[in-house]
């Protein structure tokens, strides 16, 4: 094998978003077809200032957008979902399809106890104490009640439960296809079997309220190609009982990242889709929207330097390498972190460790055994696409990404006897008595380059434990102004823990939905 591979201008391979932009655009052509029937039953506003009338308009089809169509459309409201991009989901689409849920059955099936107490300090902790706590106890509540309505719209979930960095507990559960489009496609047809209209290539671009603040509609783009912002034609939908923002983060609008986290610059990668952009979050803020934590951004510390966006690695990572097998510096061979500590902790241990004052950087490896893989069936993907390897020994490990070689085998026999004994006296990283077998141990090995890209924006706009935004004045809520998801700030504090970005946009966007569909003049 030749060294060139793992050099940082690495050619790169077929990105995970684009296999599944090819499945989105499938799914979007049919539900584009159910629109064009639903839309000739909606009505339309005679009054020359609004071309379209709806009770409940929701911006975002993702997670949030999505529960959000389902709860108005219960409650009896006329609903559109409007999305900018062709593709409906979002970053949603291109998530890992991993749902953290406290006190769920199969926990309890398998004796793992757990409960809403324990899921919320968890949390907590791993947000450094900043969460706003009120509203971390509303999604952890919600997590059973979402995770049976996604069940109850046909999507499908492994028999396996998995223990992310930062959780004290077994308490994840896992998409058969490991993608977030295992929930979306299925949320979105039966929001559409509900009654609510789903349609694509619509922007917003103005949030419309009246002499007292109150939403009374919004102005959006329709027939929009991003990026170009002169697409399309304005268009005025007039609200009735409220407007839902479930637009997500804006994580690749480096621009705007740049001002708010100078140090996330271009050198940063970045694992959403390209939509993920601040134009939303700057029409909230212009009807005085509160915002909150703004520069707090998440780096995946397992995402990979050798692909483009998300990827295959944070798969792979996150579920074999990182809890049964080990990372190192390839200097010295040697951990320097608990792999499975929460993000913040080992992205800052990349940053660290790995990257010199001067800017070089050392990009760490992890790897397991084969064993470990059964936990990560996508690493036939990366190892087609190239960024992913495996290795008949560790000398051939070694060779392949320049790491001293006897360093590496007594971190390797370190570890090993911790699995041993049950205990990690270097860093703490939790063993596993029930998956014994699958840790790290004899070849072949599987590794992956691991550095940290931008994956999700802690902050946004403010909101109660009904989902309604806050004035950035009065601290009041504004009247039917909701938000649910990626868009609002404060439930995860500091830094989010792995697998619960489903479960507050699931628990969030059903409130959010609800409570607007509820709020008749």
């Amino acid at each position: 094998m030749s060294k060139k591979t793992v050099q940082n201008n690495k050619p790169k391979g077929m990105r995970r978003r684009d296999v599944l932009k090819a499945a989105g655009l499938a799914a979007g052509s049919v539900l584009l077809s159910q629109v064009s029937v639903n839309e000739a039953d909606a009505s339309t506003i005679k009054e020359a200032k609004w071309d379209r009338e709806f009770d409940v308009v929701i911006a975002g089809s993702g997670f949030a957008g999505c529960a959000a169509a389902i709860a108005a459309r219960r409650e009896g409201a006329s609903t559109l979902v409007i999305e900018k991009m062709p593709v409906f989901g979002g970053n949603s689409a291109i998530n890992g399809g991993a749902m953290a849920v406290a006190g769920s059955p199969l926990q309890k099936e398998k004796g793992i106890k757990d409960s809403v107490e324990l899921m919320t300090a968890d949390m907590l902790k791993g947000g450094r104490g900043t969460n706003h706590v009120d509203l971390l106890r509303v999604v952890c509540a919600g997590t059973v009640e979402a995770f049976e309505m996604t069940k109850e719209f046909g999507v499908q979930w492994k028999d396996v439960l998995l223990q992310f960095g930062g959780h004290s507990v077994q308490r994840t559960c896992q998409t058969v296809n490991f993608t977030g489009g295992d929930i979306t496609i299925p949320l979105m047809e039966g929001g559409i079997k509900l009654g609510a209209i789903f349609k694509n290539r619509c922007k917003l671009e103005e949030i419309l309220t009246d002499d007292k603040g109150e939403i009374v509609g919004v102005v959006v783009r329709e027939g929009y190609y991003f990026p170009d912002e002169n697409s399309g034609k304005l268009r005025r939908y007039k609200i009735n009982r409220g407007f839902v923002a479930c637009t997500g983060g804006f994580g690749y609008d480096l621009p705007y990242r740049k001002m708010q986290n100078p140090t996330l610059d271009e050198s940063v990668g970045c694992t959403n889709h390209t939509g993920a952009t601040a134009e939303s979050f700057h029409a909230l803020l212009a009807v005085n929207a509160a915002p909150v934590n703004t520069a707090c951004f998440q780096l995946g510390p397992w995402a990979s330097p050798d692909e483009d966006g998300f990827g295959y690695a944070p798969q792979f990572n996150q579920q074999a390498a990182f809890p049964y097998g080990i990372m190192v510096d390839i200097r010295d061979g040697k951990r320097f972190v608990n792999e499975n500590a929460d993000r913040k902790t080992r992205a800052d241990a990349q940053l660290k460790h790995c990257k010199t004052p001067e800017g070089e950087i050392f990009y760490p490896v992890a790897f397991c055994s084969e064993p470990g893989i059964v936990k990560s069936p996508t690493i036939k993907h990366g190892l087609k696409e190239g960024v992913a390897w495996k290795f008949n020994s560790l000398e051939e490990l070694a060779s392949f990404f320049g790491i001293p070689l006897e360093p590496l085998k007594a971190q390797v026999k370190r570890f090993k006897s911790f699995v041993a004994k049950g205990k990690d006296d270097e860093f703490g990283k939790p063993i596993f008595e029930f998956d014994r077998a699958l840790y790290l141990d004899k070849p072949p090995f599987y590794a992956m380059r691991a550095w940290p890209k931008v994956h999700f924006c802690q902050g946004g706009v403010n909101i109660n434990t009904k989902a309604e935004v806050t004035h950035m004045g009065t601290g009041q809520p504004i009247p039917k102004l909701y938000a649910a998801g990626e868009i609002t700030g404060g439930i995860h504090g500091e830094s989010r823990l792995g697998s619960c970005a489903i479960a507050e946009t699931l628990v969030m966007g059903t409130i959010a939905g609800k409570n607007a569909a509820r709020n008749r003049a």
